[in-house]
């Protein structure tokens, strides 16, 4: 059984690794793209809004929304992924550490 310590260790690790191959900014950039795809869609799922209601809500199309929701697509802009959170009533939090 593996505790926080080694979990946290691993992945300390995996960060320094990403970082020396120089693609940690890469990496990090999509995974918060795909949690947000996750997030949104979940959003969605949980108040009954079906693709073509988002799609309304954003006044754009479903293609476009597909786009949006689709976690390997990374040119979606924070601008369209703050307007998504607000469709579902949430926010998006930016934050510089």
């Amino acid at each position: 059984m593996t505790n926080d310590v080694e979990v946290g260790k691993a992945g300390a690790l995996f960060e320094d690794f990403l970082k020396e191959q120089g693609t940690y900014h890469e990496a990090t950039e999509q995974a918060v793209k795909r949690v947000l795809a996750f997030q949104l869609a979940a959003a969605m799922k949980e108040q009954h809004i079906s693709k073509v209601e988002m799609a309304r809500r954003l006044e754009t199309s479903r293609s476009q929304l597909d786009r949006l929701l689709d976690p390997n697509n990374d040119g979606v802009t924070l601008a369209v992924l703050s307007r998504a959170a607000q469709a579902v009533g949430r926010t998006i939090k930016v934050e510089l550490q």
